[in-house]
């Protein structure tokens, strides 16, 4: 970041011990993860500051935000929700890089426990030592695209993403089409996969999930169109920009953050959130790609791609640092 001679960063590891200790000189304090409230009183000629990854929306503003004195949102959604709370938030979004690691040779993706097990629960503690002996005993293909229009989520399977919700009303929509395929990478816990299980139902044979996987531009490749959750519980969407880099449309809700980082009909396609219209406008996108299958390329949409490349991103960062030394003299 180019803070300038005689800056040291230190790593910090243990907030509870090396946040209370007294400085001599000015410091700032950069905080990607939650940490106790007390910890984050900045005091005089310090900066404790933090990163928004996730919207305030569904939150307690002041134990999610409360106490920095600087706070970098991700997206300009986030920065909203921020303002709205009173929460003192960066003058413009950081955004993200599609930052994706070297594609393998080959390109093949075998399928992998579509679980992340949460340590914190005893079920999914037993669970997880269980699943290694069912791991051996069943079939690991390899990903081959099948005939048709292929969708694919690339993600966690997390709550934030609200995917058992939208499918309960998309599904028996896919259902109908049978040609469409879904392709699901990403893991998540147990509750999380059963209800996604569960409201999928009605496509089921339509549906393949494939696991955690490193090697996403391999995947990204090999769909036809990313499809994204529900909206308002995303920050940012940083499979979205990925999938654009690698040349993928993608799928979305029309709704920030998603209106941040797609291009309408040139890096991908908006339908109207399913809860309020039944998804009746998903189905007649839906209907619309399979009659006309060929597909946008969104990578020769040079200017939009550049907002989320390092070069921008360093050049976002500039006027932090300029802030922050400011702020500390």
């Amino acid at each position: 970041m180019n803070l300038g001679a005689g800056t040291e960063c230190v790593p910090v590891t243990d907030p509870a011990g090396e946040l209370l200790q007294p400085r001599a000189t000015p410091s700032w304090l950069l905080i990607h993860s939650p940490i106790p409230l007390h910890l984050r009183q900045t005091r005089p000629g310090h900066l404790t500051s933090a990163f928004a990854h996730m919207p305030v929306l569904g939150r307690d503003p002041e134990n999610a935000f409360g106490g920095y004195g600087l706070i970098f949102p991700v997206s300009e959604w986030v920065r909203q929700g921020l303002l709205q709370h009173g929460l003192p938030a960066w003058r413009e979004p950081l955004y993200g890089v599609a930052d994706l690691p070297e594609t393998s040779a080959d390109g093949r993706i075998m399928q992998r426990s579509r679980y992340a097990w949460d340590r914190r629960k005893g079920r999914d503690r037993l669970l997880e030592i269980l699943e290694p002996l069912h791991e051996r005993l069943r079939p690991h293909p390899m990903f081959e695209r099948r005939p048709g229009l292929t969708l694919g989520i690339v993600s966690r399977l997390t709550p934030i993403k609200q995917f058992p919700l939208m499918f309960s009303i998309l599904a028996p929509i896919l259902a109908r089409h049978p040609r469409v395929n879904l392709e699901i990478f990403g893991s998540g816990g147990y509750a999380s996969v059963r209800d996604l299980d569960t409201a999928l139902a009605p496509c089921a044979g339509q549906v393949r999930f494939w696991g955690l996987q490193s090697d996403v531009g391999s995947i990204y490749r090999q769909l036809d169109f990313l499809l994204t959750g529900l909206p308002e519980k995303e920050a940012l969407g940083l499979n979205i920009i990925e999938a654009q880099a690698c040349g993928t449309p993608v799928l979305a809700v029309d709704a920030p953050p998603f209106t941040e980082t797609i291009l309408p009909g040139r890096t991908g396609h908006f339908f109207r959130d399913p809860r309020n219209d039944g998804g009746a406008d998903f189905e007649r996108l839906l209907q619309e790609l399979i009659s006309r299958p060929e597909k946008m390329n969104p990578q020769l949409e040079t200017t939009h791609l550049g907002r989320f490349s390092f070069a921008a991103f360093v050049e976002r960062l500039k006027p932090v640092v300029a802030e922050i030394e400011s702020r500390l003299g």
